[in-house]
């Protein structure tokens, strides 16, 4: 049995869930997500303010999908409850963000500011112009999010500059060695 997968998923207060055939539904103070499931591969009932996933059959597409959707459901809980953040650092001389409505402006060291439109869903605030957080309920949507940003000046090796999460270690290179002095 997996070790995910058999772990039911405690309903917080405040938090609902429904089950319809091959949708899973969850409303809590946040907002309100929605996943569809394979049917044939596993059923999802609340028993006792818990979601319970179980498989249908023992072989490998079975038990993938029976973690899969237990992981899927537990992170739809947890982002209308709590709501999921990233925090992104941005590292260069000149280099910085700044928040405008809705979007994103970003001076990377190009000849013109890079403007990223947020999508719905997220919610960001640059607290210094070298941090960026992004948040919302959707962790497939916060994380999709943080990479487009990141991508845009990923963190270079040989001198530390771009865009990193929050933490990330970059492994510095040494520059050019065989040159004569």
């Amino acid at each position: 049995m997996s070790k995910i997968g058999k772990k039911p998923i405690r309903i917080p207060q405040g938090v609902e869930v429904q089950i319809q055939p091959g949708r899973v539904m969850v409303r809590g103070p946040h907002g309100t997500l929605e996943c569809p499931y394979q049917t044939e591969f596993v059923s999802i009932e609340v028993v006792e303010g818990e979601v319970v996933v179980t498989r249908k059959a023992e072989r490998a597409p079975f038990r993938a999908r029976h973690g899969l959707y237990r992981s899927l459901i537990a992170n739809m809980v947890r982002g209308v409850t709590e709501k999921w953040q990233k925090e992104l650092e941005i590292q260069g001389l000149g280099y910085r963000a700044r928040a405008e409505g809705k979007a994103l402006v970003m001076e990377l060291g190009y000849s013109h500011p890079v403007r990223y439109e947020i999508p719905d869903g997220i919610e960001f605030s640059v607290p210094d112009p070298n941090r960026i957080v992004v948040r919302g309920i959707d962790n497939r949507l916060v994380g999709q999010v943080a990479a487009d940003i990141r991508a845009f000046q990923p963190p270079e090796p040989y001198r530390g500059t771009g865009i990193r999460y929050r933490g990330e270690e970059i492994i510095r290179k040494a520059g050019k060695l065989g040159a004569k002095a």
